[in-house]
């Protein structure tokens, strides 16, 4: 083990405190099914006292090409993995893995905002994500567990009259690659206390869609450990790494992999309802 590094384990789940440079290194070739990564943007970001803001893009891409080659080296042969970072950023992201991956799918996740808004330019309303395998030829995609709503012939009842019998269009489709989710806001059911927490309707699609039952899932850049909360929900086993000692709190109370930490109880600190309904005071936070 590295000697910066601190792991905690339980059951099937790992959290490694440190760096995700380091912590990527101690993990084996080719053992991993699937990589979820959502790095820092390099866009001035505040996640508790690190700054998320590199001396210049050079430097920030330079440290990006270390741990993708480390994630790329760390996947399965039949692997998954599914990246973010800035709408800046990604092109350099997508030129410098098509020539190492087979990149299947470039997602938008659309979300809508009504904070401030840019005023002498378009504001930016989605992020993007890389859906990358290493095999095009051999790859989980359970399409089966992630159908959605097709709305042509749910509510509409078109028929396709091209084929030999008329048929009603289905009703489900595999979703397309605009994937239109809320993002994360306070006094939502599954707030943390983290600037960009992603949703876990986004990690459960992720997922559900290219890993199955008992396979090793990673995130590299934890953050609030939603990619381990919801593969440890479906049956898969994770590991996830987090430099902010922090957000590893929120991680190993969310795994139930220790109750308390350094002598202190970790329990999820508590939010106001006085503003809003009753029925939403109801509801029950995710543990």
């Amino acid at each position: 083990m590295a000697k910066n590094l601190q792991i905690f384990e339980k059951d099937t789940d790992k959290v490694i405190l440190g760096d995700a440079i380091e912590a990527l290194s101690t993990v084996p070739s080719e053992s991993v099914d699937l990589i979820f990564a959502d790095p820092p943007y390099n866009i001035g970001k505040n996640f508790n006292g690190l700054k998320d803001k590199w001396e210049s893009d050079e430097e920030y891409l330079k440290w990006c090409y270390q741990w993708l080659d480390l994630c790329v080296k760390k996947l399965k042969p039949n692997g998954s993995f599914y990246v973010m970072t800035s709408t800046q950023a990604m092109p350099y992201f997508d030129i410098y893995l098509r020539n190492k991956l087979n990149i299947l799918s470039r997602i938008v996740w659309h979300y809508d905002s009504s904070g401030v808004q840019a005023k002498n330019y378009y504001g930016s309303m989605y992020e993007p994500i890389l859906f990358c395998v290493k095999d095009k030829d051999n790859y989980t995609f359970n399409a089966q567990d992630i159908l959605v709503e097709a709305k042509t012939g749910a509510k509409r009842k078109l028929v396709d009259y091209r084929k030999a019998v008329p048929t009603v269009y289905n009703s489900e489709k595999v979703p397309g690659n605009v994937w239109e989710m809320p993002r994360v806001r306070y006094r939502m059911d599954e707030y943390e206390n983290h600037p960009t927490q992603k949703p876990i309707a986004l990690l459960e699609r992720v997922i559900l869609a290219s890993s199955n039952k008992g396979d090793l899932v990673l995130d590299p850049f934890s953050g609030t450990f939603t990619t381990s909360f919801v593969a440890k929900r479906l049956g898969r086993k994770s590991i996830g790494i987090e430099i902010n000692e922090d957000y590893v709190k929120i991680g190993l109370r969310r795994l139930q992999i220790l109750s308390s930490y350094n002598g202190q109880e970790l329990r999820r600190e508590p939010r106001t309802y006085e503003k809003i309904s009753p029925s939403q005071q109801s509801l029950k936070l995710f543990e």
